[in-house]
């Protein structure tokens, strides 16, 4: 398609959750889209309709109202914080920082720099770019403003490593544009001083912006639940109405003509209208007012009281950018991470290597406090003419001239900008034994060893070795190559010695999780060199199967190789990685990996966080087509049988060429089949797209909690689309952190946020929502009871502003003591114990049958709260001063009784007795005082002296120890039936014992052969790798718009 060369560039993004127009529509449909939220609204509109409504006009706005303000303020503090942190972001090194760029020139020789792309992939390693060599030479405004033509290229998508453009100028040639003519929006430009550029796309138009995700509103899976069962109770309330309305038509049929005292009878429609109103407090609308305070208190526990989670490095502490979601750290059950920064730390170090069959650096006491190599024994063997010395020369060497890194110096200083981290610590590695890389110019490169030694070569890439033909000062032809084991070993000689020790060697380093590297040379002839040079140049003239013709001229030069040794280099992981994720594991959470990253350094960090075992089968999924792809996900789903949806002790790796075809929608549901078998996923190449389209199909097809975490901006999109986001403060911004729902210094502390803070607030917040049900339903069903001894007449037993304030002040103590302060168990055996993750994950806890056990519980309760008084004061009773009772007198008598009921019924933690005690004097202290004021406060007249007759009554004293009693014994009878002691008991029993501990020791993991090495250069592009490199010459000095003519066909001398 054709592309206009302007563009508008007013586009901004913003990360909040509302904006000042926003919030109130959006925060209204969040709120009223809670069912309890509605059916209140729907009843305090029915309550202002005349002569219907028997509590009062006001008596359910006024707590709404109360609801809706806090959680308002809730919501613009937590938004607030999070705009804070988004403004505190900077613009990228771009010039144009929200467009995607095709650059014309550049300040660097070659018109070449460097570009960051953790923003995009998650890698913190540099890539190359080169501006068009076509349009390179202009230098000046004038030389641009006279530039006239037009780019043609792809339409707006989300992959990130491709794209296809032609540029026409006018009088010339098309000139083919790919990937690394652009710069897209989220790269930072490194090494150059100012660019030229055309826009091809901008605001929603950019791959950044193709591959964002909207904010998604979250609701935890026990709102929802509890949400759906609140339309279940307001069903049950229906019933109950009908059920009065026909027992009010019943009772008006039979003794209606009697009860002309009552006044006029209403109609059905009126009537049940009544009844709704009088038991509508069925539905616990102290639920959600509760949860907001409480679910608040947890988000400030995670953020403050936790120096378990406080990074002192960088002074973080834990912080919960959202406390709707806290019940669901409780019950993850797949868990979503990124690699590069979030796994690790960033930093490759030469750790270890193997030269002539002699292991170097094995000993710990050898490495430096830094953790970089520093083996005496390998120089001193080098210069003390040990029989493998010129192993050890040439060995260094080819550290020092097999790469792509480019050297800076900064006065005496040295430093490295390398498209691969591993290729730099190699580089460094090599500087450290004295064989220093300083210069590199289109064909040479210079390296300070014994000697002063100058290399002139020819390079070239595969993505699993790499290769370079170097002449030295000496005349010399030598290839080395440098790649995967299972690469070099296909190709090496008979003749090559220290097979079998290397083999030992990179097994051992393995095992240990370092990034295996396979090292081996052969010496050219001059012919060899020269009829091989004219096949290469044949082939990079081909135009249709380049790549192939490339391959089949590589392969027939790189062969019968002879084997030098083998690198080990670490991949730093975080603190305590590998112990995190094995007890992650034990806690049944299934850890998939997603990474813009290579297979090979996926796989060789999943070998170092344990998420791979020596013995684990894998299945590797590797296809260029749709066919392919369905016909090789088939194959492994027929191949598994019945085992296929079971978890397996095998691992799946694929990449994102291959995702892309598995998540058509005829193959994505046997690709998640076949993906759920797995004990392990490692997706590898992945856009942040594929990312996000990954979670989503787990989301969407699993009756199971997500989370995903990451530190970089390509992780913004699953982040969003899991249950839980998680983000990281790491090297790579703060765009994953302000985008996540609670944010994390390192990948360790999400131990101790599922297993200790998800696991209590899951208990918390459930035992908050049975409470609620609990409570409710024992009082208001009383009104049913009442209304089969008057005549279903609507009347009510309790005085209206108490039923109002019952759920708001009288009962609020305990269940806020319930949500701050209940513990499962203690932390110690939360982290000791991971399997008892398992109680929150599974939902046994808290699910429809319980919370329905619950309210069958409290029907029982409110029949004997009802009943037993009721018949105890059946043949009247007369009080002091002469007073009989009357329905209020009963009505504050149950009342009373009832708070020692629901105080006790659900307490057994240390907090008791201030939720015990303190409810019932809270109660005892209001009614007290409420029973007098009438007359200075004109309120409730009907109540005056009611406190007075109750206390004094021996009944309610009577009944104020009998009614509990009877209730707890049946709870205790039903426990003691429970014959099956869960682990959780037998945790809890061990720490009030302070018995034996359980035995945590588990089975060793093991480690297989993890070779393999990746170049992240090697992609295809309009220009190769090794052209990049050759273009560079740190010889000469930087000079600002000044272009260096294009590399000569001059030969290798």
């Amino acid at each position: 398609m054709k592309r206009k060369m302007y563009f508008s560039l007013s586009h901004f993004h913003i990360t909040a959750k509302y904006s000042m127009w926003s919030f109130l529509p959006r925060y209204l449909y969040l709120q009223f889209s809670k069912a309890a939220n509605a059916f209140f609204l729907f009843i305090t509109i029915l309550q202002q309709i005349p002569d219907v409504s028997p509590t009062g006009k006001y008596t359910t706005l006024l707590p709404l109202l109360i609801i809706l303000v806090i959680s308002g303020i809730k919501e613009i503090v937590e938004d607030y914080v999070s705009l804070l942190l988004v403004n505190a972001l900077k613009p990228t090194a771009l010039g144009v920082p929200w467009c995607t760029t095709c650059f014309i020139f550049l300040s660097q020789p070659q018109a070449t720099c460097y570009v960051a792309t953790s923003n995009l992939d998650g890698e913190t390693n540099l890539k190359i770019r080169q501006a068009l060599l076509e349009t390179a030479e202009m230098q000046t405004e004038k030389q641009l403003s006279s530039l006239s033509g037009k780019i043609e290229c792809e339409g707006p998508n989300c992959h990130f490593n491709n794209f296809i453009g032609t540029l026409y100028l006018n009088g010339k040639s098309p000139v083919p544009i790919g990937p690394d003519q652009v710069l897209l929006r989220g790269t930072q430009l490194k090494n150059t001083d100012w660019i030229f550029g055309i826009v091809v796309y901008t605001g929603f138009e950019t791959k950044f912006m193709q591959n964002a995700v909207q904010s998604p509103l979250k609701r935890s899976k026990v709102e929802q639940v509890t949400n759906l069962q609140i339309l279940v109770l307001f069903l049950l309330l229906l019933v109950m109405s009908l059920v009065s309305c026909v027992g009010a038509a019943f009772w008006n049929g039979k003794y209606g003509a009697n009860t002309w005292y009552i006044g006029k009878k209403g109609n059905f429609g009126l009537n049940i209208l009544v009844f709704i109103i009088l038991y509508h407090n069925l539905i616990p609308i102290s639920l959600l007012v509760t949860l907001e305070i409480v679910k608040y208190v947890q988000a400030l526990f995670i953020n403050w009281v936790n120096e378990d989670m406080h990074y002192r490095r960088n002074d973080v502490y834990a912080m919960a950018r959202t406390s709707n979601l806290n019940e669901e750290l409780g019950q993850v059950k797949y868990l979503f991470s990124d690699k590069t920064g979030t796994l690790t730390c960033n930093i490759m170090t030469f750790k270890k290597c193997t030269i002539a069959g002699i292991i170097y650096g094995d000993h710990p006491c050898l490495i430096t406090e830094s953790s970089e190599f520093s083996d005496p024994k390998l120089l001193e063997n080098f210069e003390e003419n040990h029989p493998t010395k010129e192993y050890i020369k040439e060995f260094l060497i080819l550290l020092s001239v097999c790469h792509t890194v480019v050297p800076e110096r900064d006065g005496n200083d040295i430093s490295y900008q390398a498209s691969s981290p591993d290729e730099a610590a190699l580089v460094k590695g090599a500087k450290k034994l004295g064989f220093v890389f300083t210069v590199r110019t289109p064909y040479s490169v210079t390296i300070e060893a014994v000697s002063s030694t100058l290399c002139t070569f020819q390079g070239f890439i595969n993505r699993k070795r790499m290769s370079v033909i170097v002449r030295t000062p000496t005349g010399r032809l030598w290839l080395y190559c440098k790649g995967a084991d299972s690469v070099i070993y296909e190709r090496l000689s008979e003749d090559s010695l220290f097979v079998e020790e290397t083999l030992t060697h990179l097994e051992s380093f393995a095992r240990e999780g370092l990034r295996t590297l396979c090292i081996a040379y052969i010496d050219l002839t001059e012919l060899e060199y020269q009829q091989w040079l004219m096949m290469y140049k044949e082939a990079c003239t081909v135009v249709q199967d380049r790549a192939q013709c490339l391959e089949h001229c590589y392969d027939t030069i790189e062969k019968k190789f002879l084997l030098l040794g083998a690198t080990a280099i670490e991949d730093r992981l975080q603190a305590r990685v590998p112990e995190t994720i094995a007890n992650l594991l034990k806690a049944n959470i299934r850890i998939w990996l997603l990474t813009g990253d290579k297979e090979e350094t996926a796989v060789n960090i999943a070998y170092s966080c344990k998420l791979l075992s020596g013995q684990m089968p894998r299945i590797q999924l590797n296809a260029n087509s749709l066919e392919a792809t369905q016909q090789v996900i088939d194959q492994n789903c027929q191949d598994l049988g019945t085992l296929l949806g079971k978890e397996n002790d095998l691992a799946l790796i694929i990449d994102g060429k291959t995702l892309k075809h598995a998540l058509h929608f005829e193959v994505k549901k046997n690709f998640l089949n076949l993906a759920l078998s797995c004990r392990t996923v490692l997706c590898c190449r992945l856009s942040p797209l594929q990312k996000a389209e990954i979670v989503d199909l787990v989301k969407n097809h699993v009756r199971a909690i997500t989370l995903a975490i990451g530190d970089g901006a390509n992780d913004v999109g699953m982040i969003q689309t899991a249950h839980v986001g998680v983000g990281i403060s790491g090297n790579e911004g703060m765009l994953a952190t302000n985008n996540s729902d609670y944010a994390i210094a390192q990948f360790s502390y999400l131990e101790k946020l599922l297993l200790v803070h998800g696991a209590w607030n899951y208990f918390r917040v459930t035992k908050c929502v049975l409470y609620c049900f609990y409570k409710n339903v024992v009082l208001y069903v009383i009104e049913l009871w009442f209304a089969f001894v008057n005549g279903f007449s609507g009347q009510i037993l309790f005085e209206r502003w108490c039923i109002s304030l019952y759920n708001v002040i009288f009962t609020s103590l305990p269940t806020i003591t319930l949500g701050i302060f209940e513990q499962c168990c203690s932390q110690e055996s939360l982290l000791r114990y991971p399997q008892l993750y398992t109680i929150s994950q599974t939902g046994d806890i808290f699910n429809i049958k319980v919370l329905w056990i619950q309210c069958i519980n409290a029907l029982v309760h409110s029949f004997i709260l009802f009943w037993l008084p009721t018949k105890m004061l059946e043949h009247d009773t007369v009080l002091q001063g002469g007073y009989t009772i009357d329905h209020l007198f009963l009505g504050n008598f149950i009342y009373t009784v009832r708070s020692s009921i629901v105080s006790m019924i659900f307490f057994f933690l240390q907090f008791s007795h201030l939720a015990v005690w303190g409810s019932i004097m809270v109660w005892l202290v209001f009614f007290t005082v409420y029973s007098f004021f009438w007359p200075t406060i004109p309120i409730s007249p009907e109540m005056t002296g009611q406190a007075w007759m109750v206390l004094v009554c021996p009944y309610f004293w009577l009944d104020f120890f009998l009614v509990p009693i009877v209730c707890l014994i049946q709870n205790v009878i039903w426990k003691s039936n429970t014959c099956r002691r869960t682990l959780l008991e037998v945790v809890r029993e061990m720490e009030s014992s302070r018995g034996q501990e359980l035995d945590r020791s588990g089975d060793p993991l093991c480690f297989a052969l993890s070779g393999g090495y990746a170049f992240s250069q090697a992609e295809q592009a309009v220009v190769s790798q090794e052209e990049l490199i050759r273009s560079y010459d740190t010889s000469k000095s930087k000079t600002r718009r000044t272009f260096f003519p294009a590399f000569s066909e001059s030969s290798f001398e």
